[in-house]
Protein backbone atom coordinates (compact mmCIF):
# COMPACT_ATOMS: atom_id res chain seq x y z
CA UNK A 1 0.00 0.00 0.00
CA UNK A 2 1.49 3.29 -0.83
CA UNK A 3 1.23 6.07 1.97
CA UNK A 4 -0.75 9.25 1.33
CA UNK A 5 0.75 11.68 2.58
CA UNK A 6 -1.44 14.59 4.12
CA UNK A 7 0.49 17.04 5.26
CA UNK A 8 4.38 17.98 5.23
CA UNK A 9 6.88 20.14 7.27
CA UNK A 10 8.76 21.64 4.04
CA UNK A 11 10.45 24.00 6.58
CA UNK A 12 11.49 21.93 8.98
CA UNK A 13 14.97 20.40 7.14
CA UNK A 14 15.94 23.78 6.49
CA UNK A 15 15.47 24.85 10.06
CA UNK A 16 16.78 21.81 11.69
CA UNK A 17 18.84 19.16 11.30
CA UNK A 18 17.71 16.08 11.11
CA UNK A 19 19.62 12.98 13.34
CA UNK A 20 16.72 10.10 13.26
CA UNK A 21 13.01 9.68 12.58
CA UNK A 22 10.56 8.06 13.94
CA UNK A 23 6.72 6.67 13.41
CA UNK A 24 4.54 7.27 15.65
CA UNK A 25 0.17 6.69 15.70
CA UNK A 26 -2.02 9.64 16.43
CA UNK A 27 -4.97 9.46 18.60
CA UNK A 28 -7.97 11.73 16.75
CA UNK A 29 -11.49 11.75 16.60
CA UNK A 30 -14.09 10.53 13.55
CA UNK A 31 -14.17 14.36 12.39
CA UNK A 32 -10.54 15.04 12.61
CA UNK A 33 -9.70 11.97 10.21
CA UNK A 34 -12.48 12.79 8.25
CA UNK A 35 -10.88 16.25 7.71
CA UNK A 36 -7.55 15.42 7.17
CA UNK A 37 -8.89 12.21 4.24
CA UNK A 38 -9.95 16.19 2.91
CA UNK A 39 -5.72 17.28 3.51
CA UNK A 40 -6.89 20.04 5.59
CA UNK A 41 -4.32 20.09 7.70
CA UNK A 42 -0.93 21.82 8.81
CA UNK A 43 2.48 20.94 10.58
CA UNK A 44 3.90 24.28 10.39
CA UNK A 45 4.70 25.74 14.01
CA UNK A 46 4.12 21.94 15.52
CA UNK A 47 6.30 20.29 17.72
CA UNK A 48 6.38 17.10 19.91
CA UNK A 49 6.76 17.62 23.70
CA UNK A 50 7.05 14.53 26.43
CA UNK A 51 4.99 14.50 29.74
CA UNK A 52 5.40 12.51 32.35
CA UNK A 53 5.77 9.46 29.97
CA UNK A 54 3.44 10.39 26.94
CA UNK A 55 4.36 12.43 24.03
CA UNK A 56 1.80 15.09 22.78
CA UNK A 57 2.05 17.26 19.68
CA UNK A 58 1.22 20.89 19.64
CA UNK A 59 0.49 23.19 17.56
CA UNK A 60 -0.86 20.97 14.29
CA UNK A 61 -3.97 22.37 12.72
CA UNK A 62 -6.49 20.28 11.82
CA UNK A 63 -9.51 22.33 10.54
CA UNK A 64 -12.83 21.74 11.67
CA UNK A 65 -15.15 19.07 9.48
CA UNK A 66 -17.10 21.10 7.13
CA UNK A 67 -20.12 18.45 7.62
CA UNK A 68 -19.34 18.35 11.47
CA UNK A 69 -21.18 19.29 13.99
CA UNK A 70 -20.80 21.16 17.03
CA UNK A 71 -18.92 18.39 18.40
CA UNK A 72 -16.15 19.27 16.39
CA UNK A 73 -12.68 19.71 18.39
CA UNK A 74 -10.45 22.73 18.65
CA UNK A 75 -8.09 22.62 15.60
CA UNK A 76 -5.25 22.93 17.54
CA UNK A 77 -5.89 21.05 20.36
CA UNK A 78 -2.85 18.95 21.62
CA UNK A 79 -3.20 15.20 20.01
CA UNK A 80 -1.84 12.36 22.08
CA UNK A 81 1.33 10.10 19.92
CA UNK A 82 1.27 6.31 20.51
CA UNK A 83 4.78 5.05 20.82
CA UNK A 84 6.21 1.99 22.89
CA UNK A 85 7.43 3.01 26.39
CA UNK A 86 10.72 1.71 25.12
CA UNK A 87 11.22 4.71 22.40
CA UNK A 88 9.67 7.20 24.83
CA UNK A 89 12.19 6.68 27.55
CA UNK A 90 14.72 6.40 24.87
CA UNK A 91 13.94 9.88 23.46
CA UNK A 92 13.63 11.29 26.89
CA UNK A 93 17.12 10.47 27.15
CA UNK A 94 18.33 11.88 24.19
CA UNK A 95 16.62 14.84 24.62
CA UNK A 96 17.62 15.47 27.81
CA UNK A 97 21.66 14.72 27.45
CA UNK A 98 22.17 16.27 23.84
CA UNK A 99 19.58 19.28 23.73
CA UNK A 100 17.53 18.41 21.03
CA UNK A 101 13.57 18.57 20.17
CA UNK A 102 11.47 16.77 18.89
CA UNK A 103 9.61 18.11 15.20
CA UNK A 104 6.87 16.49 12.92
CA UNK A 105 7.78 15.79 9.40
CA UNK A 106 4.34 14.81 7.89
CA UNK A 107 1.52 13.21 8.35
CA UNK A 108 0.04 10.57 6.12
CA UNK A 109 -2.37 7.53 6.31
CA UNK A 110 -0.81 3.89 6.28
CA UNK A 111 -3.84 2.05 5.15
CA UNK A 112 -6.86 3.51 7.03
CA UNK A 113 -4.36 4.50 10.17
CA UNK A 114 -2.69 8.36 10.43
CA UNK A 115 0.70 8.20 10.93
CA UNK A 116 2.96 10.75 11.88
CA UNK A 117 6.79 10.98 11.06
CA UNK A 118 8.84 12.37 13.89
CA UNK A 119 12.14 13.36 13.96
CA UNK A 120 14.86 13.84 16.86
CA UNK A 121 16.58 17.01 15.53
CA UNK A 122 18.92 19.81 16.44
CA UNK A 123 18.34 23.76 15.73
CA UNK A 124 20.44 24.88 12.94
CA UNK A 125 22.15 28.08 13.54
CA UNK A 126 22.29 30.87 10.88
CA UNK A 127 25.42 30.53 9.35
CA UNK A 128 24.05 26.86 8.71
CA UNK A 129 21.09 27.72 6.93
CA UNK A 130 23.08 30.33 4.99
CA UNK A 131 25.46 27.68 3.27
CA UNK A 132 22.44 25.30 2.72
CA UNK A 133 21.13 28.16 0.57
CA UNK A 134 24.72 28.74 -0.85
CA UNK A 135 25.00 25.37 -2.03
CA UNK A 136 21.46 25.48 -3.20
CA UNK A 137 21.77 28.34 -5.56
CA UNK A 138 25.40 26.63 -7.12
CA UNK A 139 23.75 23.40 -7.74
CA UNK A 140 20.87 25.24 -9.79
CA UNK A 141 23.62 27.89 -11.46
CA UNK A 142 25.62 24.64 -12.13
CA UNK A 143 22.61 23.29 -14.08
CA UNK A 144 21.99 25.66 -15.49
CA UNK A 145 25.01 26.04 -16.67
CA UNK A 146 24.76 22.59 -18.36
CA UNK A 147 21.90 22.99 -20.05
CA UNK A 148 22.84 26.05 -21.82
CA UNK A 149 26.10 24.17 -23.12
CA UNK A 150 23.88 21.20 -24.83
Amino acid sequence: MADNIVASNRHARFEYSILESFEAGIALTGTEVKSLRTGKASLSNSFARIEGTEVFLQGMHIAPYAFGNIANPDPERPRKLLLHKKEIRRLIGEISSKKLTLIPLKAYFKGSVVKVEIALAKGKKLYDKRAVIKQRESDRELKRILRSNK
